[in-house]
This record gives structure tokens, C-alpha cells and sequence, in this order.
């Protein structure tokens, strides 16, 4: 969805135009994600993209209790400097 926002007629654009948007889907947490990038960003057309894209796609929901996990992940990586996900082990 990265590649789809900063690169709109690029690969993943050609294969959801192949595939057709109505088989197409996310999870909530890639808009949340790229609405942090967003937010961050210079970029200032990028939230333009995200929301072009959000209203494209289907928006999958997340159960709950699973936002408040995510959140609580985040804020403590957030508070270590850690801006990307723990490494998974090998």
C-alpha cells in the first residue's frame, strides 16, 4: 500500500487494475500505518493518496481487543526511539 501511495500508476497499481479493486482488501492497521507515515511525511499529497486509496479499497476492521494491543505496542517502541517492529527471531 506504500508502494501504492507514492507510486500510484506503478506494480501494485497494474496488479490491482488486473485483479479489480472489488478483490482487493486491507486491514485497518495499513492505513493506520500509512496515515503515521503521513503525518511524518514532507510529502504533503500523500495523505491525499492514502485517503484516495482507503476509499478504493475495502477496509477490513481488526477485533477487538486488538487496537488497544497495537496502540500500546506502539507508544512503548515509539518511547524507546524505536520507530520499526522488533525483528522477528530466526
Amino acid at each position: 500500500m506504500s508502494d501504492l501511495a507514492h507510486n500510484p500508476g506503478g506494480v501494485v497499481a497494474t496488479q490491482i487494475g488486473k485483479a479489480g479493486e472489488d478483490n482487493v482488501c486491507t486491514s485497518i492497521v495499513v492505513p493506520a500505518e500509512l496515515g503515521y507515515g503521513a503525518l511524518k511525511s514532507t510529502f504533503t499529497k500523500l495523505a491525499e493518496r492514502i485517503d484516495l486509496i482507503q476509499s478504493a479499497l475495502e477496509v477490513l476492521p481488526l477485533g477487538l481487543p486488538a487496537d488497544r494491543e497495537y496502540a500500546a505496542l506502539r507508544d512503548d517502541l515509539t518511547r524507546q526511539g524505536d520507530t520499526h517492529y522488533p525483528k522477528r527471531p530466526t
